[in-house]
């Protein structure tokens, strides 16, 4: 079994970009667990001072998760052509961890628009040696009210792309 940790990005109570991966998690394939990370809005502020014996309990509950995850997918909001505050924070926490080393991952996404912050955000994540897939899922819920999303991640072929990227990851960490 494959234990397979999702992000997302947004802090937001009716983010597209949570939907999207709480859905991954309700159509994950058979052999592939997908785990929902909530904790991002608990986090402090990185401090490189607050690392090691003074890791903060909340940031040590992800880094933990990271380390023991197969893989993470990342679904990320942009916000002013960049990646949201709360996201580049819990990364912080990673930099100087071997959490991330060479941890297959991949980006999915709930924008057709959010072309800088998946620029930023896969930079970033390659500078911190994660394994980047080159598959990814984007499903369009920019500017959909919550109704309206479920209804959409509900549609068979959505369900069917959620399947189909979830295998392709899954063969991508089967293979490294």
């Amino acid at each position: 079994m494959l234990n397979i940790l999702a992000i997302s990005g947004s802090l937001r109570a009716a983010s597209t970009n949570s939907a999207l991966i709480a859905a991954l998690a309700r159509n994950a394939p058979s052999g592939c667990r997908v785990s929902v990370y909530d904790g991002l809005g608990c986090l402090p502020i990185f401090n490189p001072d607050n690392e090691g014996e003074r890791t903060p309990l909340e940031a040590s509950e992800l880094i933990d998760a990271v380390t023991r995850a197969d893989g993470v997918i990342v679904s990320c909001p942009e916000y002013a052509h960049g990646v949201p505050g709360g996201l580049k924070n819990g990364l912080d926490w990673l930099v100087s961890r071997d959490a991330a080393v060479a941890k297959p991952a991949m980006l999915v996404h709930a924008s057709p628009r959010s072309l800088f912050a998946r620029a930023a955000l896969a930079e970033i994540m390659r500078t911190m040696s994660f394994a980047l897939c080159d598959d990814v899922l984007e499903i369009a819920l920019l500017g959909k009210k919550p109704p309206e999303v479920e209804s959409i991640l509900a549609e068979p072929a959505n369900r069917q792309a959620m399947r189909d990227a979830l295998n392709a990851f899954a063969d991508f960490i089967r293979a490294r």
